[in-house]
């Protein structure tokens, strides 16, 4: 059984191209095709199942149209819509020449100069020029921090990591 912790959510199912049970898939980390992954592992009622790919053509940067094995018709692609689809973890960190955005949530931020855990990455907010790092921190509250390559030291994806050097006093913003 796959487990949620061992895959992060890289898109979603759109709707179905054509008749012959394509699907469109919007994506935010292509690391289905850096990897040359063999399948795709979609969410359907709580339980994450692995859907081998027949062939996929992107349409655009984050938009790609996918043939899955065994759908093949309008009617099975268009079940699939909505769907949350997600990639394995461990096959994502084989690619140590990357890390996406979508793969660093649910790392631990750890300050780099106490070495103190800091909290979790809930959330990526990449829809501004300054993309943000939400955290959930151990009181409960979650907090954003500047996710700048230059306060990043370290990202290791194998301990679920991501060590920052932040500025004095942003951990006490509000």
């Amino acid at each position: 059984m796959i487990k949620q912790e061992d895959v992060y959510k890289i898109g979603k199912l759109g709707k179905p191209h054509g008749v012959k049970g394509e699907i469109s898939f919007i994506f935010n980390d292509d690391a289905f095709d850096r990897t040359n992954a063999e399948y795709l592992i979609i969410e359907i009622e709580g339980i994450l199942i692995p859907f081998y790919m027949e062939e996929y053509r992107f349409r655009s940067n984050e938009t790609a149209f996918i043939k899955f094995c065994d759908i093949d018709t309008q009617e099975q692609a268009k079940e699939l819509t909505g769907h949350d689809v997600y990639f394995p973890r461990a096959q994502a960190d084989a690619d140590r020449s990357t890390v996406s955005w979508a793969q660093m949530h649910g790392l631990r931020l750890i300050d780099a100069i106490s070495d103190k855990p800091i909290g979790t990455v809930c959330r990526i907010d990449d829809t501004t020029l300054n993309v943000l790092f939400e955290v959930n921190v151990a009181d409960g509250r979650t907090i954003l921090i500047p996710a700048n390559e230059d306060f990043i030291e370290e990202i290791d994806t194998s301990k679920r990591e991501i060590r920052m050097k932040l500025p004095d006093g942003i951990l006490d913003l509000e």
